[in-house]
């Protein structure tokens, strides 16, 4: 099969490439390589500005690789924004693609009409970017993104690719709950791929007298992730433990030199607001580390695995993240144990070989 993959957010497209490539099938990725993370890609198309000389610039390097997009059985998009352009020229290079192209299919996988949509209702989910429980969250991000999906430029290209696509591949469980009420009947959830290879074990054999905790930080994203409050708790943590814990900061680091700096540690702090694990939590997973990050019932119960919970869920509450923290330094002759279960806990979902099969099927289905 001959597939074109469009767009990058966090290593996915480009991890789902090596797996689909390791299947027999020939891939190219198309991307900006999620910007400062520098995540690799087959053809790079990158804006470099917003004033009319890279505006011109940016969209003419996108015409020079058009006819190069054509003829592939199949296209997948990251979202309604693959490229860094206004909404209703995505839609028209959308459109573009599906003409010349067997099948093209639109990926949940970040903030969206359908998304935003859904935290709004108050009923789909307990909490999110945008509330806890009826609170609006105050991060100056809030309204922008409203703005945009809801009723704004956003929402009507949102719409029509969710309605013009093949098929819809959610990463999360929040992805799917908000699709699954409009387009159950082309609609997948499909984990999120990890390169294993990559991403060697390295257990914690023994209990360490000092808690390694690691954060990273992107930059205009902090309050979005919540990374802003879980840094405040840990550092309350290590007031109060500081012999006992340790802590790592980065901010805003390429993808390569984050996982360098990541090695050494034994916990990280990935972010607040989420049901499920992303790709930052279970790359560290692969790896042995410990992920505190969003692992609620709801996502647990879905993928139906009762068992292998080794996943530090913690709530959007000061005093929760200080108490999960805590029982980790207090019973940290677990994390052993923990560093065990969140290899396998990788293995058994995210092995990106066996993902991509799961692309690939859905594919063929739709």
């Amino acid at each position: 099969m001959k597939i074109l993959l469009i767009g990058e957010a966090s290593n996915l497209h480009w991890t789902l490439a090596e797996g689909l490539r390791a299947n027999g099938h020939t891939v190219t990725v198309v991307s900006h390589g999620s910007h400062w993370l520098d995540n690799k890609r087959d053809v790079s198309i990158v804006r470099r500005g917003y004033d009319l000389f890279h505006s011109i610039q940016y969209m003419a390097d996108i015409i020079r690789h058009l006819p190069q997009m054509r003829g592939y059985d199949v296209v997948q998009v990251t979202n309604p924004v693959f490229f860094d352009l206004r909404p209703e020229k995505n839609w028209t290079i959308f459109k573009y693609l599906k003409k010349h192209n067997k099948k093209i299919f639109l990926d949940a996988l970040a903030i969206d009409h359908y998304y935003v949509k859904a935290c709004l209702d108050g009923k789909t989910f307990r909490y999110s970017d945008f509330f806890v429980g009826d609170r609006p969250l105050p991060h100056p991000e809030r309204e922008k993104m409203l703005a945009a999906w809801i009723g704004g430029p956003n929402e009507r290209p949102n719409i029509e690719m969710a309605q013009e696509a093949n098929g819809i591949i959610a990463c999360l469980y929040e992805y799917y709950a908000a699709y699954q009420p409009e387009y159950a009947d082309k609609l997948a959830y499909i984990p999120i791929p990890i390169d294993l290879s990559i991403n060697p074990f390295h257990p914690i054999k023994s209990t360490p007298e000092v808690v390694k905790f690691f954060i990273g930080i992107q930059q205009h994203r902090t309050a979005i992730k919540g990374t802003d409050i879980l840094l405040d708790v840990l550092r309350e943590i290590h007031d109060k433990y500081p012999r006992e814990s340790h802590i790592q900061k980065v901010v805003s680091v390429p993808f390569d030199e984050y996982n360098k700096l990541l090695v050494d540690c034994h916990i990280l702090l990935d972010q607040l607001y989420s049901y499920t694990p992303a790709t930052n939590a279970l790359a560290a997973m692969a790896r042995g580390i410990i992920a505190v990050s969003g692992a609620e019932p709801e996502f647990y119960n879905f993928i139906g695995e009762q068992k292998l919970r080794p996943i530090i869920n913690v709530l959007p509450d000061r005093n929760d993240i200080f108490k999960q923290l805590e029982n980790l330094i207090i019973h940290r002759d677990q994390l052993p144990r923990l560093s065990t279960e969140s290899r396998q806990f990788v293995e058994k979902y995210h092995d990106h070989v066996k993902v991509a099969r799961q692309y690939l099927e859905f594919w063929e289905k739709h």
